[in-house]
């Protein structure tokens, strides 16, 4: 972030006064604040600050009925409407494995909560929005006119915080697992040979742990028969035929905090711009494909077969969104999946730096 002095509280609100349609992240960005310091700025203006408790914020959300819960990065944009179902708390990884709404979240990254009521019109939207140290979004909940309001403002006034100062700390946060490695110094014998006796795709990220490698480094290390390069435009491509084809796909988009999953089939894409963008009944995408720096078709081996992944990645080296064949653990994977990813246009690989 630069150096320019932070604006006050107030003058953060006369700016969203003076931009109310204005999205809040590109305001943030504007003003030279995170996103969390400009929701903050309104705590007693429509803004309730909630304790970040994740485990008490997903049991509570099961009561709340059907919402829409969205978890962005910098380059894509999820959003799911459902209940929040099957719920399993931990203090390290909790889960909700409903139907529709399927999370992976890290509860230690959500560091700042808010209950927001925004006016529009006659109706007032409500949300829970959760943040993480550095003030970036990692999940938020928005009503919907089938949510139970009880339910919510039971929820909010269970978490509601001490702390209604309009401020919020931020602190810097250091690269996480997804970013390069300058130190990397793994054997590619190891790696290959740790990579041929993966039994489950869950523990691919045990593997780049051990071995100190980004997921982007280990794809362009690994060899042609494990991961190879496929053209930019792969992503979109893959959309098209699969909603052609009717073909159920799983959707990864993700963040520190929160990773969020669509099981199913796609119907409509609509490219606008730079945009890619899935609008179907229950779940929403938004993509920039000109942030997309590589794409990589991935195999990895599990005891049911290999599996196929298509992987998007940023110019940071940070995946920005992955892509599967929907499959069930015990199951083998879709031949028309594995057909498609392998049929994307290749391109020569590059190695690791």
């Amino acid at each position: 972030m630069d150096q320019r002095v932070k604006p006050a509280p107030h003058e953060i609100r006369l700016a969203r006064a003076e931009n109310p349609k204005t999205r809040e992240r590109d305001l943030a960005a504007q003003l030279g604040v995170s996103e969390a310091e400009l929701v903050a700025a309104h705590c007693g203006d429509g803004v309730l600050r909630i304790e970040p408790r994740v485990n008490d914020v997903l049991t509570g959300l099961e009561a709340v009925g059907e919402v829409m819960a969205l978890t962005r990065n910098e380059s894509a944009v999820h959003e799911k409407i459902g209940i929040y179902d099957k719920v399993v708390t931990g203090a390290h990884n909790a889960m909700v494995l409903g139907e529709q709404i399927d999370l992976r979240i890290f509860p230690k990254v959500w560091s700042h909560g808010f209950a927001v009521e925004k006016r529009d019109g006659d109706d007032i939207r409500r949300s829970l929005q959760f943040f993480d140290p550095a003030g970036e979004a990692v999940h938020k909940v928005h009503l919907r006119p089938a949510s139970s309001l009880y339910a919510y403002q039971k929820l909010v006034a269970a978490l509601e915080s001490s702390n209604q100062e309009p401020s919020v700390d931020i602190l810097a946060v250091g690269s996480d697992d997804e970013a390069e490695t300058a130190d990397a110094s793994a054997n590619l014998d190891d790696l290959r040979d740790r990579w041929s006796r993966l039994t489950d795709v869950h523990q691919f990220f045990g593997m780049l742990k051990t071995l100190k490698l980004s997921r982007q480094q280990a794809v362009r290390m690994v060899g042609q028969d494990y991961a190879w390069l496929v053209d930019n435009d792969a992503v979109s491509a893959m959309f098209h035929r699969a909603a052609e084809r009717e073909m159920p796909i799983m959707c990864f988009v993700g963040n520190r905090g929160c990773i969020q999953i669509h099981s199913g089939p796609v119907k409509s894409i609509k490219p606008v711009g730079p945009w890619i963008n899935v609008l179907d009944e229950t779940f929403h995408l938004h993509l920039r494909t000109d942030h997309i720096h590589e794409v990589w078709a991935v195999r990895k081996p599990t005891k049911d077969g290999h599996v196929t992944s298509l992987e998007a990645y940023g110019a940071d080296g940070k995946m920005i969104i992955q892509f599967f064949g929907k499959r069930h653990e015990g199951e083998g994977e879709r031949g028309d999946w594995r057909s498609l990813a392998e049929s994307l246009p290749r391109l020569p690989s590059t190695t690791a730096a």
